[in-house]
């Protein structure tokens, strides 16, 4: 449970709980370099003249998301002060407050802070041209929560599991008038709960992404599902792989079939608009271990590929953030899982698998399992009434190629659903990067021994993977997300964690709610 948040003046919040162990202003360069005279004060005269003397010695630049620790020394209540560089206000943005709330979180974990009083400059209370209030506040809850995250281990003492920041106090250090002031706190309180509902939905993600493979089977990944979509009063159905068989879903029972372990597809419906016909299909690839199968991986870093459920992972995040903020929408949340592996009974190139719309598929390379497992999750959808469709994927090493770790890659049939999603995008400061649909790029799956082969050359790979995709879209609008180079990271980067990041939880969640 992420910690409690709360907004209002410095008063409220210092009589509403006990003693804050730190507090936190924001600090731009232009602020540093105004005379003291001349500038107005940020915690206290002394400490304020501390950080101005740091910054003449160049040891604190006020650079976005750099942060000084000072300690008060009894000077005001709190034990320490952050001050965290931000951009100036003419270039603030919500990227901008996210960053500097989730570097602040850092500096207040590392201080085994508990209570966390965080000034607010007064547009954080009314709005600028770029941003409006509750932007504003989802943005700094959502820095706040993901920067605290903490990876669950193994480890029998796991110490940094125990010390953790239980409250944030937003305060209103600057007085405004009415009734600007009752508007302020009731945009704040609007933010402050989507922020947590997104976040937190991001945190589930993590931790099913960082979960290792020998704890997270398929069977195990239905099981959760289940429970997930049973406490919220969702219907959900979890076929086994004789249901799977039963229902023709070669992709998937073809990826799976090498596995002690034997696949599942796991099907959530969420009706929040009884009566309406459209619907959307969210699709994630819940391949809980990739080992490649018979076209083996090379052994340097498959221990990573424990994250190749990350789609999986997204998705069912989104299911936690449709349940909780309750949009009025159809849609249906897909996840077809499975473990590929190599053994005597595992599919292999040269095979041809019939697909669950019929579609014949010659394997060229068992490696590229998640768009088999897709194909039969998208025929899934439409056939639960899914009218638009969107998959989230850890489809391609080329999409790393291409982008590093930093974009998703987007593939669409259809240009302004892509935009949308595109935009939705842009408010979560998650980045993505159009990647082509050239034909001929699909014309290079054409199969000589069936209706096509599940891989091609190695120019384009995640085009061409994401367009087998496409193929099974039945002309519905598409749009495919390719995220291998972002769903697991190796260094931590603001506020995403190393290892699973959760990614696309949160621009699914502004496109959706």
């Amino acid at each position: 449970m992420s910690a409690r948040f709360t907004y209002g003046t410095k008063s409220q919040t210092n009589a509403a709980d006990a003693p804050f162990d730190a507090v936190v202003t924001f600090i731009s360069k232009e602020e540093l370099k105004t005379p003291a005279a001349a500038g107005s004060g940020w915690i206290h005269p002394q400490l304020d003249e501390a950080v101005r003397k740091q910054a003449e010695k160049e040891l604190f630049r006020g650079d976005p998301k750099e942060t000084l620790v000072l300690p008060t020394l009894g000077l005001i209540p709190e034990a320490h002060v952050i001050y965290v560089g931000i951009a100036s206000p003419d270039h603030l943005t919500v990227d901008g407050l996210r960053d500097a709330a989730a570097a602040a979180a850092k500096a207040a974990k590392k201080l085994k802070a508990v209570g966390i009083q965080q000034q607010l400059p007064q547009s954080l209370s009314v709005g600028s041209a770029v941003f409006t209030v509750s932007q504003a506040a989802q943005a700094m809850t959502e820095g706040y929560v993901l920067g605290l995250y903490t990876r669950k281990t193994e480890k029998k003492n796991d110490a940094r599991r125990h010390h953790h920041v239980s409250r944030v106090a937003f305060t209103r250090t600057e007085p405004i008038p009415e009734p600007l002031a009752t508007a302020a706190s009731e945009q704040w309180e609007r933010g402050i709960r989507r922020g947590t509902v997104f976040a937190e939905a991001v945190l589930y993600a993590r931790d099913l992404t960082n979960l290792p493979g020998n704890k997270l089977t398929p069977a195990v990944l239905a099981e959760e599902a289940e429970t997930l979509a049973k406490g919220y009063g969702l219907k959900v159905e979890i076929m086994d792989e004789k249901a799977c068989g039963e229902q023709g879903m070669g992709g998937l029972i073809g990826v799976g079939q090498g596995s002690i372990h034997p696949p599942r597809m796991i099907v959530i419906h969420y009706d929040g608009a009884p009566g309406q016909d459209d619907k959307w299909g969210i699709i994630g690839k819940g391949i809980t271990f990739d080992t490649g199968g018979i076209s083996l991986k090379n052994r340097l870093g498959m221990e990573e590929m424990i994250s190749d459920m990350g789609g999986a992972a997204a998705v069912l995040g989104v299911v936690r953030v449709l349940a909780e903020l309750r949009p009025q929408l159809n849609a249906v949340i897909v996840v077809p899982t499975a473990e590929n592996m190599p053994s005597d009974r595992a599919f292999k190139p040269g095979d041809v698998l019939t697909m669950m719309n019929g579609t014949t598929v010659e394997i060229v390379n068992t490696d590229a399992e998640g768009r088999l497992v897709l194909a039969d999750g998208l025929t899934t959808a439409i056939r639960n009434g899914a009218t638009k469709l969107i998959d989230v994927a850890t489809l391609t090493g080329a999409v790393m190629v291409a982008l590093g770790d930093l974009a998703t890659g987007i593939l669409t049939n259809d240009e302004a659903f892509q935009q949308q999603v595109v935009l939705a995008s842009k408010r979560a400061g998650e980045r993505l990067w159009p990647l082509p649909a050239f034909p001929e790029f699909r014309r290079q799956l054409d199969s000589d021994a069936a209706d096509m082969k599940n891989g091609a050359g190695r120019y384009g790979g995640a085009s061409i993977g994401g367009l087998f995709i496409g193929a099974f879209a039945e002309e519905k609008p598409w749009v495919h997300l390719d995220i291998g180079g972002t769903a697991y990271l190796e260094r931590e980067r603001s506020w995403e964690t190393k290892g699973g990041t959760g990614v696309m939880v949160r621009t699914l969640g502004e496109l959706l709610v």
